[in-house]
């Protein structure tokens, strides 16, 4: 559920854009409301398994999860929509972490890792499968089917929890960190608003300037209760650890440029390139295929060469991808320009993505791996959450500066204040009525090549956080070799895609 939907909803946005006549910051809130309660949150999530009963939490967030799936389904605006991406955001929280803290809980050590096992290939096909079948359905039903299928999922699994999955819970989990909890989704929730919302609205707002200080002053009381607090939800000691750091900064600047770009890639395809939403489903399937295939590899290189070496390498490769996707235009097949950037990128995230989990897992003791790992997860969704927030800022700027270039001189100036006003729906801009057809055909034409500016713009801003993590590779990741956790790269990938 939580995998197809992570895939899903981004090739839906075109469509829920054109349905709702949305501008991007619309669709900036479909993806945040959801990523900003579930980042915020998810360490939580797992605390109150661990307290009250791994299962049953995981069947309360299956609950959440679908019934704010089937609201999202049933909305009639986009204000709606928001509001149910934020209470699946929560139910993802509590289901999130479930899934591998019942497996762990339920098999030995002798069995634990052919577990995993399974259960990292069953995600990996269900992130494969999940966009080309969502897509399918939102071309040929209705976009209300990327969430109206987690419904059926939903009921299937939690007939099979209750029938096959013992209850478990830790003997010494301690009490949990609600003022934390509240203080981050405030911060988070408060600072992306104001980047988001000043698009529309401009920094001199006194709600968006407002929100700035607040989520800010938020983010700084969080750091001084977590630190004054017996029982952390992000213990400030784990970052003493130079290589614990390196490791989740490393993660900031790299899944921000894959959140950035999954959320701009499928407007793109669909809105500029003429993809069907199928097509473009399908169009990331061999970055997917290439982390899956090459992620036991990938582990083999930490024994070889440790981890810094491969996250050194891994990123620049990343930085690359980004680049080939900054020179494909209009009018180019597939496979003459998005495949080969998919392939180096891929190629470039399966060298990097078992290294930095190494990395994680080896800088804190075996009693902290947990919380280090779900801090290193909540890393990589806030990462996102953080990238489309503020590169949407760039996004918008930039196309409408282009666009106002290439119409100044060919279209009336009251014709031109209309797109400018407009220029917040990016490629989804619509034309106004009475058009004739040279001058319509001129216009959609610069509407395009100004999305196409904007987005170039933005894959060199990715390739830019690519190159930025190799650094902090360099400078903060140890040489020491370490011995690679093969059972978890797949899984840890997930929360990008």
């Amino acid at each position: 559920m939580a995998f197809i939907d992570s895939t899903v909803v981004n090739v839906a946005l075109p469509a829920l854009q054109k349905n709702f006549h949305a501008n991007v910051v619309d669709m900036q809130w479909v993806v945040e409301s959801y990523g900003l309660f579930l980042g915020a949150l998810i360490l939580v999530g797992g605390s109150l398994g661990d307290l009250f009963g791994r299962r049953l939490i995981f069947l309360i967030g299956v609950v959440i999860f679908a019934s704010a799936s089937l609201a999202c389904g049933f909305t009639s605006g986009v204000q709606q929509l928001v509001v149910a991406r934020s209470v699946q955001g929560v139910g993802a929280a509590f289901l999130v972490p479930g899934s591998l803290s019942i497996i762990s809980a339920s098999f030995d050590e002798q069995t634990r890792g052919r577990a995993i096992g399974t259960w990292s290939g069953f995600t990996a096909i269900t992130t494969a499968i999940g966009p080309v079948l969502g897509g399918w359905l939102i071309e040929h039903a209705s976009w209300r089917w990327a969430f109206f299928i987690n419904v059926p999922l939903a009921a299937a699994v939690i007939a099979i929890s209750l029938w096959s999955i013992p209850e478990s819970r830790s003997h010494t989990a301690g009490r949990l960190d609600w003022a934390g909890a509240l203080l981050a989704t405030a911060g988070l929730g408060g600072v992306v608003y104001a980047f988001v919302e000043s698009t529309n609205l401009g920094w001199h707002d006194p709600l968006v300037s407002g929100s700035m200080i607040g989520g800010s002053a938020c983010l700084v009381a969080f750091g001084f209760v977590e630190a004054g607090t017996s029982s952390p939800m992000v213990p400030p000691a784990l970052f003493r650890s130079r290589s614990f750091s390196g490791a989740n900064l490393l993660t900031l600047f790299l899944y921000a440029a894959l959140g950035n770009f999954f959320f701009l890639f499928p407007l793109n395809l669909i809105q500029v390139q003429g993809y069907s939403a199928t097509a473009a489903g399908a169009a990331a399937l061999p970055l997917i295929l290439l982390i899956f295939l090459l992620s036991r590899w990938s582990g083999g290189l930490v024994t070889r060469y440790g981890a810094r070496t491969p996250l050194i390498v891994g990123p620049l490769i990343a930085a690359t991808g980004f680049g080939l996707f900054a020179i494909a235009h209009t009018g180019m097949s597939y496979w003459a320009s998005f495949f080969p950037a998919f392939v180096v990128l891929g190629f470039g995230m399966a060298v990097s993505v078992a290294p930095l989990t190494t990395a994680v897992m080896g800088s804190v003791d075996r009693d902290r791996a947990g919380t280090a790992s779900g801090i290193n997860n909540a890393v990589a969704r806030i990462a996102g959450l953080l990238a489309i927030a503020i590169l949407g800022i760039v996004m918008v700027r930039n196309f409408s500066s282009s666009l106002n270039r290439d119409l100044a001189s060919r279209i009336p100036s009251g014709m031109l204040q209309y797109f400018q006003s407009n220029a917040s729906k990016l490629a989804g801009l619509d034309l106004p009525a009475g058009l004739d057809a040279s001058t319509a055909t001129m216009i959609r034409a610069s509407i395009s090549a100004a999305f196409i500016s904007a987005f170039r713009l933005e894959m060199l801003i990715c390739a830019a956080l690519c190159l930025a993590s190799s650094v902090v590779a360099w400078k903060m990741i140890p040489a020491e070799r370490q011995q690679p956790s093969r059972d978890i790269p797949v899984a840890k990938i997930r929360a990008s895609i």
